[in-house]
Parts: C-alpha cells; structure tokens; sequence
C-alpha cells in the first residue's frame, strides 16, 4: 500500500510537471509571436511622444516661466503688504483710531446741522404710481434750527477732548466726558429734533395731503451721536496695553531650528537630586583659597 501511494504522487508530480512545461512552451511561443509587433509599437510610440515633446516644450518652458514670474510678483506683493501693515499699525495704534472716530463723528454731526433734514411733501398720493416724478416739498428745515444749533459746541468740545486724550493720553476721564457727550446729543436729537421734524405744523391746512418727511441728514445726526458714545466707550473700556499696541515685524524665523534653539534657550536648568546635594555636601573642594591641613611638628 505504501509504495502504491508513492507511485501515485509520482505520477501526480509528472503529469504536473508536463502541464507546467506546456503551458511554458505555449507562453513562450505567444510572447516570440508577439514581441515584434509590441516592440515596432513601443518605437512608435516613443517617436510620437519626443516629436510632442519637442513640440510642447517652448510652451511648457512658457508656462513655467509664467508661473515663476507670477510667484515672485505675489511674494514681493506679499512682504510689501505686511511692511505697509506693520508701519501702518505703528501709526495707527487703537487709542489713535479711537480718537479719530471721535473726530470725524464730531465733524460729521456738525456738518449734519447746516443741511436740510426736513420737509413737508404736498400732494404725496397723487404721485405714488410716477417713478420718474416727486411730490414737491415746501418748509425745509436745518437740523440746527430746530434746537438753535446747540450740537455745534457739543461736537466741538467732542473733537477738543479728543485732541487731548491724543496728546495726554488721559483716557479714562475724557472718555466718560465724551460719551456723556454723545448720549446728550442722541437725546436732542431724538426729544427734539425727531418731533419738530414730523410736525406738519401750518402746511396741513394751507395744502391737501400734507406730509412731513425726514431727510439722511437727520440719520447722519444719529449715527455721529453713536459714534461719539461708542469712542468714548472705548476709551472708557479699552486697557492701557491694547491701547498703545501695534505690530512689530518677528525678527525670529519661524522654522524648526528656530524653535528648537529659542526652546533651549528658555528651558531652565535642571534641580540636582538629594544623592546629588549630599555628595556635594559631603566633599570639599579645594582651590587656591583652602589649604591643606599643617603637618605636626
């Protein structure tokens, strides 16, 4: 039985040994039959692709030469954007912006009492469906009449203290004065310019369909007391540090070597052990100022 199995995996391992040999023989005869012809192709192919390349290559030294150009522009566009930044927030710290916007909310309000911010239209119904045409107003009035003008030395006291939180820095107390400011004039206009505004007054009873209507100048009133209130609320609440802050260029190169080196220069030098204390303790060093012991004589 066992050399009827032996000679059973004998004739296994030749029959397998006979099909491996001709499925070698019969790839060998397909890649002989076929080698030519994928040879001539891969020449073919080859030509094509130096004859394209030859062809495409100014075009792609074009475009690269593009791309470089255009990287340097953005580079220098780059470092010229953060040198104007960094010298723009030298000169304009936050308290010197504060300090503007106070000015131009005070230049603003005044402005804003010497233009129309009233009017009564007449007759507004009849031209509701005329896009191209306007009711015709009459009884225009200044912002200034309508109090005698007394936010003009409100804003001017506004843009003096302003000029004085620039030159003393004294933030604090001239911001409070500010927003006080601010608030007094946004009452003014909203006691007493809003209703004198919206009056129709005489007009009603000399013209038909009478209506008062208020002009931008009277927001431009309300949006320069904001701003004189948000000013002064920033001097009030902005700390001394992030009132004087600006940015300075990082003169330290942000790479890994850089890193490494500001790391080691700020890690603190190790604690010595107790083992470490009592050896030290223990011996006594010697130097040019402690002698050895006399001998005895």
């Amino acid at each position: 039985m066992i050399a009827a199995a032996r000679r059973r995996r004998l004739i296994a391992r030749v029959r397998l040994e006979t099909l491996t040999r001709q499925v070698d023989r019969g790839a060998n005869r397909v890649l002989t039959r076929t080698w030519p012809r994928l040879a001539a192709a891969a020449r073919r192919v080859r030509s094509v692709a130096e004859r394209l390349g030859k062809r495409l290559r100014p075009a792609g030294v074009l475009l690269f030469r593009t791309l470089s150009a255009v990287e340097k522009g953005l580079l220098r566009a780059a470092a010229w954007a953060q040198r104007t930044a960094t010298r723009g927030s030298a000169m304009l710290t936050p308290q010197r912006a504060i300090c503007l916007t106070i000015l131009a909310s005070a230049g603003l309000l005044v402005v804003a009492q010497f233009v129309d911010y009233r009017a009564v239209e007449v007759g507004q119904s009849g031209y509701a469906g005329l896009p191209a045409a306007t009711a015709p107003t009459v009884g225009a009035k200044t912002a200034g009449q309508a109090h005698t003008y007394l936010l003009v030395p409100v804003a001017l006291l506004a843009a003096a203290l302003g000029l004085a939180v620039l030159r003393n820095g004294r933030r604090r107390g001239l911001g409070r004065i500010v927003f006080g400011l601010g608030l007094l004039s946004l009452a003014i206009i909203l006691l007493v310019d809003l209703p004198a505004g919206l009056d129709v007054g005489a007009q009603a009873s000399r013209f038909s369909g009478a209506k008062a209507v208020l002009y931008d100048s009277f927001y431009a009133q309300i949006a320069a007391a904001a701003g004189l209130m948000l000013g002064g609320a920033l001097l009030v609440a902005a700390p001394k540090a992030a009132a004087r802050y600006h940015a300075r260029p990082c003169r330290t190169r942000t790479n890994l070597f850089a890193r490494a080196a500001s790391g080691l220069r700020r890690r603190r030098p190790r604690r010595a052990s107790s083992r470490d204390k009592g050896g030290r303790r223990a011996s006594q060093r010697r130097n040019g100022a402690v002698s050895a012991p006399a001998s005895p004589r």
